[in-house]
């Protein structure tokens, strides 16, 4: 039987693909356990230094969750998997590395809602990203509405969630919903470059560096404040942060080891 997720180890980075083409790789209930699985895997493994998420095919990143599992569900079942979903986007986000999303095709729906869980964007010019829920009755409900909100503002996700409407790539990004825009046919090396960057630095003091960001968002000003002295002080408590100022003050390029 084939995989509904595959992951192709390259070192440190990790490129984690949805592998449900003929399907637009729909999330149905098995892929997202497969899913929820493999980062389970991946939040333990400590040789991971960042986690690139695409969509297997040309046409789509994920096109949605899949409407076929969802058309007779009731309201409690409906309510317990928009559960488990968020679950599963949240351990996503709070992977301690990046999680760089490399949107190849439509991003629709829990397609988008994926994205979004992501740290960064990189988008396909041919990429379509939208939150359509609303022309099946129903509102997003793997924290679309919560995440979308706090990346482009109320204003631009009620016009997204309210209307139901795909945007293309250079919308995406001119709203903040994308990083940045690429010819196709460069997406994966555009994104396993930038993982590359990435997996270079300090791995302690980056994953500082998100918890304070995703953290501090949510936050009163002098709250966050704190929480950024915490994680700035508890970098000092590194071997990296020896190595890194060492290598500074000798001119040579530091050798991290997460330590």
């Amino acid at each position: 039987m084939d995989k509904n997720i595959l992951m192709d180890h390259r070192d440190e980075i990790v490129i984690l693909t949805i592998n449900r083409p003929k399907e637009l790789n729909a999330l149905n209930q098995a892929t997202m356990q497969e899913l929820a699985d493999a980062i389970s895997l991946l939040a333990e493994d400590q040789k991971v230094r960042a986690l690139i998420i695409t969509g297997g095919g040309e046409k789509a990143f994920v096109a949605g969750a899949d409407i076929r599992e969802m058309a007779d569900m009731d309201a409690l079942e409906a309510r317990r998997w928009s559960r488990f979903g968020q679950q599963v986007f949240s351990r996503i986000e709070g992977l301690p590395y990046p999680v760089i999303a490399a949107i190849n095709g439509f991003a629709l729906g829990g397609g988008c809602e994926l994205a979004l869980s992501c740290d960064i964007r990189i988008a396909s010019s041919q990429a379509r990203f939208g939150q359509p829920e609303i022309n099946l009755g129903i509102i997003p409900g793997f924290a679309g509405t919560q995440r979308l909100t706090r990346l482009v503002g109320k204003g631009r996700a009620k016009m997204l969630i309210y209307g139901g409407d795909m945007i293309n790539a250079d919308e995406a990004m001119a709203i903040g919903l994308v990083d940045v825009v690429v010819a196709a046919e460069s997406l994966l090396d555009s994104a396993y470059a930038l993982a590359k960057k990435y997996a270079e630095k300090a791995p302690l003091a980056l994953a500082q560096a998100k918890s304070a960001i995703d953290n501090g968002a949510d936050m009163e000003a002098e709250k966050s404040y704190k929480f950024e002295a915490e994680a700035f002080g508890l970098c000092f408590a590194t071997g990296d942060q020896k190595e890194g100022m060492k290598a500074f003050l000798e001119k040579r390029k530091p050798a991290f080891r997460g330590k």
